[in-house]
């Protein structure tokens, strides 16, 4: 590999399957120089979509930051230490403290060779990194204690360190994952914030034109793939399953006045359903597709797509198309499916109120919509299945071409692998935003805006 000694280069610590590398390419157009992971299989998923990129397959600690920049200048030294020991996601296992102290290897990078900039992307609570007690568990009473000791450290090496939580929706990735960053800089620069590019749908500033609506859920859906019959399943789902499929119709579908009405051949009306914890026996945990999709992790995929094929229930009429709100989410539908009740079609039982949960979906050809405005709907099948790999990487924001299902030697991933790398990213619209933002010198013409 052939070095220049007068170009900076540009280090990432940490670096995964390549979300936030890959959001340095599309800033600066160029491949990062370094990247580092002790995770064989995140390297392998890096080198097939960063082949000129110098990895090292190790821990952080391992790596002579002397000896791998090899007398070049750092431009950007990028971190993303492990999150899942501050994340409450987490939840009340004793953390270790190896893995909770990683984030001091950027003061190791900042003494060794200096980067002109750091940016080091972590959770919302890592500003509460403090000592542990006896028994293992975060010392609530020195709460922030090694957070302000870790700035403090950074200053007194020279540099000037900001932090902020961020929103990737705001950015352009169709995923309202919230971020914490902090930039660190010690060339006497300005730290910069990038502005949003995205917004709210029902805010001024989208219905002046100043920012694009977010995007949406229903962006990133694959729907040639279709959604098999629950009801046709060799296993059937489970109870808990089935009762949060019922009580996501009836959110998204029956009892809402403009239901999403998917781009498929059979009108169906569909949503997201999500298997994070519910807190409340009749809380309600999915989402509509004309918002971004809730934050993805690496504890495997949490979501599910969920249509409710509907007809017109009346015999003369095959019915009618409706607009399709796929694209922006301030479209009109102006398919009018305004629910009355819900019908059941077995026993005695003609009906159930909206203010009811949702009976038990039971079997097929069981429910009925009926709807108003002249226009009669009833459900014919509930289909779901879960968001594949490549969907969840779109929603993270990450190129059509990336390679996610083959390392670069071409072994296969499996999907739990592919799944476990997106979770694990930085959706690369944030590292584009903030190194445009601070290193605009470093940086390539944006495609269809003039920088």
């Amino acid at each position: 590999m052939q070095l220049s000694l007068f170009r900076e280069i540009i280090v990432d610590n940490f670096a995964g399957g390549g979300g936030a590398s890959t959001g340095i390419e599309m800033a600066t157009g160029l491949s990062v120089d370094i990247a580092i992971n002790h995770d064989p299989a995140a390297i392998a998923m890096h080198k097939a979509n960063h082949p000129d990129t110098e990895h090292y397959c190790e821990s952080v600690w391992d790596v002579d930051p002397v000896k791998a920049v090899r007398g070049r200048k750092v431009g950007l030294a990028w971190f993303s230490p492990d999150c899942k020991h501050f994340s409450k996601a987490k939840g009340g296992k004793p953390v270790e403290k190896k893995i909770r102290g990683l984030a001091w290897i950027a003061v190791k990078w900042a003494i060794a060779v200096k980067p002109r900039v750091i940016i080091l992307e972590n959770v919302e609570e890592f500003k509460t990194w403090g000592p542990l007690d006896e028994k293992g568990y975060p010392d609530k009473s020195q709460k922030g204690k090694t957070f302000n000791s870790f700035v403090k450290s950074l200053e007194a090496l020279g540099y000037e360190v900001e932090f902020k939580e961020l929103r990737a929706c705001d950015y352009g990735a169709p995923t309202i994952r919230k971020r914490f960053f902090m930039i660190a800089r010690c060339d006497g620069r300005p730290i910069v914030w990038p502005k949003p590019t995205h917004g709210d749908p029902n805010s001024l500033q989208v219905h002046a034109g100043k920012l694009q609506p977010w995007r949406t859920a229903s962006e990133i859906i694959d729907w040639d793939i279709g959604t098999p019959s629950i009801f046709e399943r060799k296993k059937p789902l489970s109870e808990n399953t089935m009762r949060r499929i019922a009580r996501g119709i009836k959110k998204f579908v029956i009892e809402n006045k403009e239901p999403f009405i998917a781009p498929v051949k059979p009108t169906a009306c569909s949503f997201l359903s999500s298997y994070y914890t519910e807190t409340t026996k009749n809380e309600v945990r999915g989402l509509g597709l004309d918002e971004p999709l809730h934050s993805i992790t690496a504890g495997g995929n949490r979501f599910a797509l969920v249509s409710a094929y509907i007809m017109q229930n009346f015999s003369s009429s095959v019915g009618q198309k409706l607009k399709e709100p796929l694209w922006a989410v301030t479209a009109v539908n102006k398919a009018s499916l305004v629910s009355a009740f819900l019908t059941k079609y077995y026993g005695t039982d003609v009906g159930q109120r909206l203010t009811e949960p949702l009976h038990t979906v039971t079997t097929k050809d069981r429910f009925g919509l009926v709807t108003v405005h002249g226009q009669n709907y009833q459900i014919m099948d509930i289909g779901m299945r879960m968001l594949q790999p490549h969907e969840l990487f779109a929603a993270q924001g990450f190129p059509d071409n990336y390679i996610i299902d083959r390392d670069f030697t071409g072994k296969q991933y499996p999907k739990k692998e592919q799944v476990a790398r997106c979770g694990n990213a930085v959706p690369p619209p944030f590292a584009e935003a903030l190194v445009r933002a601070n290193l605009p010198e470093l940086c390539i013409e944006k495609k269809g805006v003039a920088m």
